[in-house]
């Protein structure tokens, strides 16, 4: 395993064609071959791999969305007066998705001068790409909006539920559309008929999702072991129980990572240690088994062959499955 010091809290580990990049609360960007980018003035608050495969975007409490690669980094759009705070690109159709205040804007990482933004009515909080790329899902108070990513004057439709949603993901078969809620829930829509899908438990707030085996299962963050939803079907997980992998009663789950793709699981914990599993093996494989300060960012690369972490007091790894 490789290991780093950063003077500085991770707030996201991302990994793009070569390797592993971490984003730093100081507004600088690290990565893991040691090349070192210092574009936002104040802190990263969300990352995600460039739709190239190239380094890294980034938003900031700057307002700037800034492209990072190993040799140069580029202001590609900016939000006037709002901190930048959720991002989503997709490799599919090329397109980057950026949400401040109330505003999600798409850009066109090939058009420069491509750009559409959509208001809403409070603020927004997540961003997701269907996986072709074509439609975005965002959360907000009330629900989550659906709009397509090009298209200049449109109506959103509005996936209703009531409270506070945190966080968007898209299932890999583009049927469902899950959030996080503020008060320690998910909640689903089947998107054909949008009917509802309830989905609680948890004894604390969920931080994180993420699809694996080839988008059967549905892993979260927010409870003392790894969360697991069946999405096998065309009811997903309604009238079905979660499961829970790596239950530890002495600590809780605080993010997980995977690739639709793979069956393979990463979960970080509040006492600092990450373990990784198979959930239809047995057992855990600890990647860092001492304990420490909270895991604050996590991800595994695409071909799920390593796994990257870091925590609140600037120790990160990145490890080779």
């Amino acid at each position: 395993m490789k290991t780093h010091t950063f003077d500085a809290q991770i707030t996201a580990a991302v990994f793009d064609n070569t390797g592993a990049i971490f984003a730093l609360g100081d507004g600088s960007v690290r990565f893991e071959g040691g090349e070192f980018s210092a574009a936002h003035d104040g802190a990263i608050l969300c990352a995600v791999a460039h739709p190239s495969g190239d380094g890294v975007l980034t938003g900031g409490d700057d307002g700037r969305l800034i492209w990072h690669r190993r040799d140069e980094a580029g202001v590609l759009a900016t939000a006037r007066g709002q901190w930048i705070d959720a991002v989503d690109a997709s490799a599919e159709s090329g397109l980057i998705a950026f949400s401040a205040g109330k505003t999600l804007t798409v850009i066109d990482a090939k058009d420069a001068g491509f750009r559409r933004d959509f208001q809403h009515e409070r603020t927004v909080s997540g961003v997701a790409f269907d996986p072709k790329g074509r439609r975005i899902a965002t959360s907000t108070y009330g629900g989550a909006a659906l709009w397509f990513a090009r298209i200049a004057q449109q109506k959103p439709t509005f996936l209703k539920w009531a409270g506070s949603h945190t966080a968007v993901t898209f299932s890999p078969d583009g049927a469902f559309v899950v959030t996080a809620m503020q008060d320690a829930q998910l909640h689903g829509w089947r998107l054909k008929d949008q009917k509802n899908l309830r989905m609680g438990g948890y004894p604390s707030k969920v931080r994180a999702m993420s699809f694996l085996s080839n988008g059967q299962l549905l892993a979260t963050s927010g409870a003392q072991g790894a969360v697991l939803w069946p999405f096998v079907g065309s009811n997903g997980p309604m009238g079905r129980e979660a499961t829970e992998i790596g239950f530890d009663e002495g600590s809780l789950v605080a993010l997980v990572a995977s690739q639709p793709k793979h069956g393979l699981l990463a979960a970080g914990l509040n006492d600092g240690r990450v373990w990784l599993a198979d959930p239809a093996g047995q057992g855990l494989n600890f990647l860092k088994a001492e304990r420490g300060a909270p895991i604050t960012a996590l991800a595994m690369s695409a071909d799920a062959t390593r796994v990257a972490w870091a925590d609140e007091d600037g120790q990160a790894g990145v490890a080779t499955i």
